[in-house]
């Protein structure tokens, strides 16, 4: 994508009166659907991200997380349904959404010839921010983003966790208030990947934001909520506690005060039960077992009898990353 077309994604001052507080949602999706011919990339999405709201967006390759936000930004046209941001349709007034949205794409735009302060300029121009604002503005995203420094760098001689940043400036001029991210950390290392993960987490309840990655771990520790997308279609969506909760939690962590020895020996008079492991450590022993939550009574009364002190029984919640493994599973089960 070229700077020039993600350039007018947002602006530096709107009057109040153009944000329609009646909107649900910052941003409310509904129905959405989208085909290439007889190719459906997109099939009845629906989805609302509240303001302030750090939402991931998660699915495999193709799935059509870079359509939907292609639509949200206005750059493409839906084949049917809804989607506004800030009670604006992004289809019949993508103007006024474009100047709500920081966009940054997956591929970062920019000019390897230009110094950042220099792109940052040329885009602030683009993006309509006022002449006496611009300086003040280019400023504060570098300060925001931690890129002071490298502000009379030129953008060829930057590594690409660098030119990412600074692609992130761009998305921040004008300080929108919906924050579109499509994959910023694809490609980067993981000293890289902490650097974007901490200014996105920083967003929280400031912005609103939409992070397409398909690094869970990322996902869990930044967002608020996850929408996870498979073949064009939303198989599971809430809070990242709710979508945990909803997850396969078959596996439950015993710790009692005595040796491992003893404790696997009540486990093995439990049956339907699976040992997945047993260790001791200075008086206490804990196991991991893998069981449906009907048998906690009878693993509760198993260790009791055996004479030990039951110090903790508990679920283990599945990661974001199982959840989303078990929800894309299912749904391509169900095709």
């Amino acid at each position: 994508m070229s700077a020039t077309s993600s350039a007018v994604l947002s602006k530096a001052s709107w009057p109040d009166s153009d944000f329609r507080t009646e909107a649900p949602c910052m941003i409310d999706v509904r129905e959405l659907t989208k085909d290439y011919g007889s190719l459906r990339s997109l099939d009845r999405v629906t989805f609302g991200v509240e303001e302030g709201d750090v939402l991931g967006f998660l699915g495999p390759n193709g799935a059509g997380k870079t359509t939907t936000m292609r639509i949200l930004t206005g750059l493409s046209r839906p084949t049917a349904g809804s989607c506004t941001v800030g009670g604006f349709d992004s289809a019949r007034e993508h103007q006024k959404v474009r100047r709500m949205i920081g966009y940054l794409p997956e591929d970062s735009p920019g000019y390897p010839e230009m110094r950042a302060d220099d792109y940052l300029k040329f885009m602030a121009e683009m993006k309509l921010l006022p002449p006496r604002d611009v300086a003040r503005e280019i400023d504060r995203v570098l300060d925001e983003t931690g890129m002071a420094y490298a502000r009379k760098r030129l953008l060829g001689n930057m590594s690409k966790g660098m030119r990412q940043r600074i692609g992130l400036c761009q998305a921040l001029l004008g300080d929108p208030k919906v924050v579109i991210l499509d994959e910023p950390t694809n490609g980067l290392d993981p000293r890289q990947i902490g650097e974007i993960r901490n200014l996105i987490a920083a967003m929280r309840g400031r912005r609103t934001v939409i992070l397409s990655t398909h690094i869970l771990s990322n996902a869990e520790a930044v967002c608020t909520h996850a929408a996870i997308l498979n073949s064009g279609r939303i198989v599971a969506k809430g809070s990242i506690d709710e979508l945990r909760r909803t997850g396969d939690a078959s596996r439950l962590r015993i710790r009692v005060r005595g040796g491992a020895k003893d404790l696997r020996a009540a486990l093995d008079t439990v049956e339907g039960l699976r040992t997945v492991r047993a260790e001791e450590t200075d008086g206490t022993a804990e196991a991991v077992v893998e069981s449906d939550g009907s048998l906690q009574p009878a693993i509760a009364r198993a260790i009791v009898e055996r004479g030990m002190d039951l110090v903790e029984l508990a679920a283990i919640r599945p990661s974001l990353e199982e959840v989303f493994l078990e929800a894309v599973r299912k749904a391509d089960e169900a095709a």
